[in-house]
């Protein structure tokens, strides 16, 4: 039955490093923290796999730096946006992306209501309501 939990030193004879390159790699960000801490602090195999998973970068030539930077983050797709400001306060955005005869029909539905709020704007100039 294959062990699952290891003491610091345990865990150095497993995988073959010193216990203090261990804690060098826990404070540099390298590798998590054990799972119980405390005087009878425990490891576990995530622990032993990420060692192994240095020493396997370091013998490709990877630096500690470069080890520890987190995987890049895959970011969502870009969107592009139409912006129009119809009256003080009032904007509207549009997806860029829209069918060209969805955008012709809302260009129209924006340049209605633009006019709309100018004409509402100069009859509130007026006095008018």
């Amino acid at each position: 039955m294959e062990k699952t939990r290891w003491t610091l030193s345990e865990l150095a004879d497993e995988v073959g490093l010193p216990a203090r390159t261990i804690r060098y790699y826990i404070a540099r960000g390298l590798l998590d923290g054990p799972d119980v801490a405390g005087r009878g602090a425990g490891y576990g195999a995530s622990h032993r796999d990420r060692l192994i998973e240095i020493r396997t970068l370091q013998s490709e030539g990877r630096m500690l730096a470069e080890i520890a930077q987190p995987a890049a983050v895959a970011l969502p797709a870009s969107e592009t946006w139409q912006q129009y400001r119809l009256a003080d306060g009032v904007t509207i955005q549009v997806r860029s992306d829209l069918a060209p005869w969805r955008l012709r029909r809302i260009h129209q539905i924006i340049a209605d209501a633009a006019a709309q709020l100018k004409q509402e704007d100069a009859q509130d100039g007026n006095g008018q309501l």
